[in-house]
């Protein structure tokens, strides 16, 4: 029902000739666009639906009865600027387009809008599909776009701001659609601007039918950034890591070398460093097994699987902030697994409603942080997003060993960046009651020695460390760098109240 039998017939008689107008070469292919346009106008005057072709009315709108009248469609013969159309998936040919502006309007939920215009697909193709279902509907799975799908949609996001060439973007969204505001917002603040960054409502109306009301305001966002230049877009772990050098990244990267073909960070942790190296290779290494296996985990598991798995688990022990018997449940079923069953996405999922977040175990080997305020949210899931889509970009090894043993992978034209933990300041990664090594003189003595090896090969590194902690001066550091007449970098946010951090470089 969704044209009257007589409008259908008149509809198949002008597709009909439309077509063979076209294969007697008695029209342009202008004129044939042309043509079948107007038809598709014309149709709509008289079908038989609430708007979209999903579905038919069960019962005949008078407009649907009256006769089918073939109407040209209003065009203009003036000149305009060259147009080019095309006929791909977004997510696959943007980051070869050139372009000064993106726009971008996708679908807002799970509606597919090859269901919904299914009806016009066959006009337009005239190719006499196989139908199902009572609606009529020609195959959709080759139309089935992923802009439709629930965490889909945010990978597909990311990747194509991240991606497009082009030096604004702007984005028309509804907050009834899947992503939500902060999402998109901390998507386009990090590949652009965020001093350019605006976000508008825009007042429409809202579809109603007899079934439904208007409740309150109905709007779109708006939202607007100019992209950064790729080099000075910056990736951050979804892992909460104390010791992180997120805020100094800027100033780490500037200091780099400038070419480097190996970059090998050696106290790993959260990653943040070494992510954001452009080298050909990359070596993450943490000493911690099980550190090393949560971020080998976002560059070996798609992406949209790990979420999904987050979430399940989340709902499996309705983890939720500050609920300490849930928490406890999970935390504890995680700890009864043997090692080889200790899923690392479980693990990522029970730190999510941790005490701030952060990684901590026992001498066993058990996870022990209590509880925390904080929650699988969606600034972390946007995190969780980019991190792994450049995690499985780049040319990334995974090692869990002594830093010692990166000796032998450390050749002229690698660069070895340390982050170790710091011997004036204690945390729960160095107090030597955890299961792994501590830190006291000893170990610092034995990493000067590493560094002085790696300066005897020619191998540039970069060194992060702590010279004064609330009154103490770490002698043995300052006779060291004396000793070697190795550089420190001075940087203000190295600076806190009674600490001062140094950056160490053995190269101009």
């Amino acid at each position: 029902m969704y044209f009257s039998p007589e409008n259908a017939r008149r509809i198949d008689f002008i597709r009909n000739q439309i077509e063979t107008w076209r294969i007697d070469d008695l029209i342009s292919e202008d004129e044939y666009s042309c043509l079948l346009a107007s038809l598709i106008e014309s149709v709509s005057t008289v079908a038989n639906t609430a708007g979209v072709y999903g579905a038919f009315l069960k019962h005949w709108d008078p407009r649907a009865l009256k006769r089918l009248s073939f109407q040209r469609v209003n065009s203009n013969p003036a000149e305009h600027r060259p147009i080019h159309a095309q006929n791909f998936k977004i997510e696959d040919i943007i980051a070869n387009v050139e372009c000064d502006v993106l726009y971008l309007d996708p679908p807002y939920t799970q509606n597919q809008y090859g269901t919904q215009y299914h009806l016009l697909e066959t006009l337009i193709k005239n190719d006499s599909p196989s139908i199902s279902a009572i609606t009529g509907s020609r195959p959709t799975s080759p139309m089935r776009s992923d802009w439709s799908k629930d965490i889909r949609k945010h990978i597909l996001f990311d990747r194509v701001v991240a991606t497009t060439k082009a030096k604004y973007v702007l984005f028309s969204y509804s907050p009834d659609g899947f992503m939500s505001k902060s999402y998109i917002e901390a998507v386009l603040k990090r590949y652009g601007d965020p001093e350019t960054f605006e976000c508008r409502k825009l007042p429409l109306r809202k579809y109603t039918n007899s079934k439904s009301k208007e409740n309150g305001d109905h709007f779109e966002y708006l939202f607007f950034v100019e992209k950064k230049s790729p080099s000075r877009v910056l990736y951050t772990s979804p892992l909460n890591y104390i010791g992180s050098k997120t805020r100094m990244l800027p100033f780490l990267k500037e200091h780099f070398p400038k070419r480097i073909s190996k970059f090998i960070d050696a106290f790993g942790g959260g990653f943040n460093v070494g992510i954001n190296s452009n080298a050909e290779v990359i070596v993450y290494n943490d000493y911690n097994y099980l550190v090393t296996g949560l971020m080998e985990s976002f560059r070996s598991n798609d992406t949209f699987q790990y979420v999904q798995f987050v979430r399940r688990q989340i709902k499996k022990f309705a983890l939720e902030k500050e609920n300490s018997k849930n928490y406890l449940k999970a935390r504890d079923y995680y700890n009864s697994l043997n090692d080889q069953k200790r899923d690392p996405r479980l693990l990522y999922s029970i730190i999510m409603y941790g005490f701030n977040q952060q990684i901590r175990f026992n001498g066993d080997h058990d996870f022990n942080n209590p509880v925390g305020q904080r929650w699988f949210n969606e600034k972390v899931l946007e995190k969780l997003i980019s991190f792994s889509r450049v995690a499985k970009d780049k040319n990334i090894l995974f090692r869990s060993v002594d830093y010692h043993d990166l000796l032998d992978d450390a050749e002229p034209g690698s660069f070895v960046y340390m982050d170790p933990p710091y011997r004036l300041t204690t945390g729960a990664y160095n107090d030597g009651k955890r299961g792994f090594k501590g830190w006291d003189v000893i170990t610092e003595s034995q990493l000067f020695e590493f560094a002085e090896k790696l300066h005897a090969r020619s191998v540039k590194f970069m060194l992060s460390y702590v010279q004064g902690h609330k009154g103490k001066v770490n002698a043995e550091l300052n006779e060291w760098l004396t000793r070697n007449n190795f550089r420190i970098i001075e940087h203000s946010q190295t600076q806190g109240i009674g600490r001062r951090e140094v950056v160490i470089v053995n190269y101009a």
